[in-house]
């Protein structure tokens, strides 16, 4: 056989677009702002990871202009040769203090910096134990480790405890995220750590959905908790809340001068450095959250205004405890309707098909609430017109909010179809109906 016969096979991307559904590559025509430009039409931007709105920042535009008048557009080479510039080892330097670590080394992504990490110090006969639902760039840094991959249950510690203690004996590394990018809960640091400890093994957080954004000076899900100490390795992205493109790990001296230096640190070693340009735009957008906190804050009003009107429309929103904003939806056509209703109501969502992971259980994809400005965030959220709309309590008030829903989400289902399912928040569990099987498809919309 061909090996390229498979091509002619279309992905479930391409046959959801065939179908009608263009929720996926759309071609922005402005930059990642509170507003966006897609297809000609100025529409509200929910999609976005650019938590505190710095994509735009003056400075941070500012400071990447400079870079490229006085470094150029690119580096040219690795890290390990012509590759590290003064503004390289700055930015490391800013990223340790910032964090209260011995020092830091910058990745060319996010996604690498996990490669990196774990492969760097995870070999054959080693263990690497993470969450069922950890991130894409942790599972290939442990396939490219070599060392054995066990899983716990998504957020429970004494499962971890389990899994560690049949591990007693061999070197471990513990890997989990500290936000969880489709789900939006924080991990439960407190007993991972404590798990961590009992049995003796190291602990990497990957913080890339928390640095700027949880923590009283944005240091992320290790400060939240307080236990900014008890975490070996803390990595992260600077394409979120740092504006950019690139990713770091920091911790304890010696074991940054391995990952700098091994040989086994093939994403470090064999990639080309990070432009001068996204480099002095992480430096500046660094220094505007150690300066100016009012952007967590303007974020974090933002969030819960927009997760309590879509709770208030019988939404469920799952345990998100961050600006993700996950909205389950159980079929995919039934995604595809929001982002289209969303758009024509000039809030443009974004819907992925799901699970992007074969063992995430159905839900939707987050909806990241960027810090919008001048007045943006009015329009991220129902309008009050709307929320009146929906009544009180009683008979007329459940009329108003069936009419509120039916615009909102279209006509309910047919019998038989797929259809959103509110949670009853005290019993956890759906309030009508019958138990449904899994459907194969879950979209998010944002």
């Amino acid at each position: 056989m061909d090996l390229f016969e498979r091509c002619h096979e279309l992905p479930t991307v391409k046959r959801l677009q065939q179908a009608g559904f263009h929720a996926y590559f759309r071609v922005l025509q402005s930059g990642p702002d509170a507003e966006v430009v897609v297809e000609g039409r100025r529409l509200v931007n929910l999609g976005s990871n650019n938590y505190l709105g710095l994509a735009g920042h003056p400075r941070v535009k500012q400071a990447a202009q400079d870079a490229v008048a006085a470094w150029g557009t690119g580096t040219t080479g690795s890290r390990l040769l012509n590759g590290t510039s003064d503004l390289h080892a700055d930015l490391e330097g800013r990223l340790a203090r910032f964090l209260r670590r011995d020092a830091a080394l910058f990745f060319t992504s996010g996604y690498m910096a996990n490669l990196g990490v774990i492969s760097g110090l995870a070999h054959r006969g080693d263990v690497v134990v993470v969450d069922r639902l950890a991130h894409a760039s942790i599972l290939d840094g442990c396939r490219l480790s070599g060392a054995e991959i066990r899983r716990f249950r998504h957020n429970d510690a004494r499962d971890l405890g389990r899994v560690l203690a049949a591990c007693a004996g061999r070197p471990t590394l513990v890997a989990v995220d500290g936000v969880y990018s489709m789900e939006g809960d924080l991990a439960p640091l407190p007993r991972i750590v404590e798990a961590c400890r009992a049995h003796g093994a190291r602990l990497v957080l990957d913080d890339a959905h928390g640095l700027g954004v949880l923590g009283r000076d944005g240091r992320g899900t290790a400060e939240h908790f307080g236990l900014e100490d008890e975490v070996d390795l803390v990595v992260g992205t600077t394409s979120k809340s740092l504006p950019a493109v690139g990713g770091f790990v920091a911790g304890d001296q010696h074991v940054i001068d391995h990952l700098r230096c091994s040989e086994v640190n093939r994403p470090f070693i064999f990639a080309a450095s990070p432009p001068a340009a996204a480099v002095a735009a992480v430096r500046e957008a660094l220094t505007l959250i150690e300066q100016e906190p009012g952007l967590r804050r303007r974020l974090w009003a933002l969030t819960r205004r927009v997760q309590n009107a879509l709770r208030g429309m019988g939404l469920d929103l799952g345990a998100t405890a961050s600006p993700i904003i996950p909205v389950r939806v159980e079929a995919a056509h039934r995604g595809g309707d929001l982002r289209e209703r969303g758009a024509a109501a000039g809030r443009p969502r974004r819907c992925l098909p799901h699970p992007p992971e074969p063992h995430r259980p159905p839900r939707g994809c987050p909806c990241g609430a960027p810090a919008h400005r001048h007045g943006g965030g009015g329009r991220a959220a129902p309008r009050r017109r709307g929320a009146r709309e929906r009544g009180g309590g009683g008979e007329e008030g459940r009329l108003a909010k069936a009419r509120y829903r039916s615009r909102m989400l279209g006509p309910r289902p047919a019998a038989g179809e797929a259809q959103l399912i509110p949670l009853d928040p005290a019993r956890k569990r759906p309030i009508t109906g019958p138990r449904r099987a899994r459907p194969p498809w879950s979209v998010h919309s944002w």
